[in-house]
């Protein structure tokens, strides 16, 4: 069966649909909303959040403050100090009195000179390891022509006085080559706070290091150096102790030997800890010298400041 006009029923209906589909699509143009992308505006710098520098590290600064009678002063407050990087001061962010555990090299002249002295020496040693509390530990450095490490890192001191009792002096003076061998140990330490206790009656006369040398050793390994210096020619451990805020004690009568190893070990429990983020920080691998000094009101009482003089930055 035929129909008639077919052709142009079907060419009416593909025209009705066309407009159909065209009327639909714009009506849904008009209706939905416009979007427009607008590319985010970067904040100029004045109206940027502050940034931290994560590279700064807080520099620590021990100092010990004594009266006129060495007696260690500890009722100070962050107040009564002022600390200062060059000519710039800083501000004290941390305070505290150091009560840490410390790790301790003793190095100890077993030279000819020290012959009609070891046996008071012994007993100097001995005292001080009694103020020992729980978690320091300590290590021997012998000395005389070379220096020998004798007894490693132990938690024991009856281990070091074992070995002090075998000393028979004999010999030259390496005292800077003693120092750099403790210092080089002071690696394998487990407590961050590390001292030296250097007990000698004379100069050096048979090291290979320099003092110079040895005094940047100690400052690059924050190791701080009590010393007791028997009789004369102290200068040198005088300055080693002052720069790396430790202490010093000069002996003229072996019979005083009692109260300054009570004194020296009282100076080395007793610290105040200053720590600041320079002002000026940089890592620039230099050192940095640094000064303490006490408020007008704690300086008028006539006491006595010794602290560590500087750091190396690292790179």
């Amino acid at each position: 069966m035929q129909f008639r006009g077919s052709n142009n029923v079907v060419t009416g209906f593909v025209l009705f649909a066309f407009f159909v589909t065209a009327f639909a699509t714009s009506a849904f143009c008009q209706d939905t909303p416009q979007v427009n992308i607008v590319p985010r505006v970067r904040p100029t710098p004045e109206h940027s959040a502050p940034s931290i520098r994560l590279d700064v590290k807080m520099v620590m600064i021990p100092a010990n403050v004594t009266d006129m009678q060495d007696r260690p002063k500890l009722d100070l407050h962050r107040e009564d100090f002022h600390l200062f990087e060059g000519a710039i001061e800083q501000k004290i962010e941390s305070f505290a009195i150091d009560q840490a555990p410390v790790s301790l090299g003793i190095v100890f002249d077993a030279s000819g000179s020290m012959r009609n002295k070891i046996d008071k020496s012994f007993s100097a040693v001995e005292q001080f390891l009694k103020t020992s509390l729980p978690g320091d530990e300590f290590f021997l450095v012998q000395f005389s022509d070379v220096p020998k490490l004798r007894i490693p890192f132990t938690p024991d001191a009856d281990d070091i006085m074992a070995s002090l009792s075998l000393v028979q002096p004999q010999g030259w003076t390496a005292m800077f080559d003693a120092i750099c061998l403790a210092v080089n140990q002071m690696r394998f330490a487990k407590n961050p706070r590390k001292a030296l206790l250097i007990l000698s009656d004379g100069g050096d006369n048979n090291s290979r290091y320099s003092g110079g040398e040895v005094i940047n050793l100690l400052r690059e390994a924050d190791v701080r150096v009590y010393a007791l210096g028997l009789f004369d020619n102290a200068r040198y451990l005088k300055k080693a102790a002052e720069d790396t805020g430790g202490a010093m004690a000069v002996i003229h009568h072996l019979n005083d030997l009692p109260d300054a190893i009570d004194k020296l070990s009282t100076q080395l429990r007793s610290q105040y800890l200053l720590g600041y983020y320079p002002v000026q920080g940089q890592n620039d691998g230099k050192f940095h010298k640094v000064k303490v000094l006490l408020s007008e009101a704690a300086g008028s009482l006539k006491l006595h400041t010794s602290w560590r003089h500087g750091y190396y930055a690292p790179y």
